[in-house]
């Protein structure tokens, strides 16, 4: 469940919306997310365009992109590219050779960055940083 922190941030914010489009929840089963996690929850109710923008770095709308762009094939080629498990699903747009990507299937956030960082990840010789999606959304806009 999302904090109360991270909603009512949203809600201040103007992004946070109680009307679920259903494309949207589309998007998130193309993606094989459970529509009850927190990421579904945020992403199906907190929506300011294809992106949000904290800490001098760029998160996509996941429901956003997922109907206007070829996520799931950047998807793909991200996960190929880097070796990551197919859990893995980017976050982001991997600029300045790093980005941060959700399990869905733990929940968890990692912040993977090219060279050691990616292969001691790779090797299991690290954990990801964050241990749900929603200590990742407060980390990210600064709500801890």
């Amino acid at each position: 469940m999302l904090s109360n922190k991270v909603i009512d941030y949203c809600k201040n914010q103007g992004w946070w919306h109680e009307d679920v489009p259903a494309e949207y929840e589309e998007a998130l089963r193309k993606l094989d997310i459970d529509l009850e996690s927190d990421f579904a929850h945020f992403y199906l109710h907190a929506d300011d365009g294809p992106t949000f923008y904290s800490r001098h770095q760029e998160i996509y709308q996941i429901c956003w992109v997922m109907e206007n762009t070829v996520y799931l094939e950047d998807m793909t080629v991200a996960q190929l590219t880097l070796g990551l498990p197919e859990a893995y699903i980017p976050l982001d747009s991997f600029e300045g050779e790093g980005g941060f990507f959700y399990n869905r299937q733990t929940g968890d956030v990692a912040l993977v960055e090219l060279g050691e960082s990616i292969e001691r990840f790779l090797n299991g010789e690290s954990t990801p940083q964050w241990a749900s999606f929603n200590n990742f959304l407060e980390w990210y806009f600064e709500l801890e």
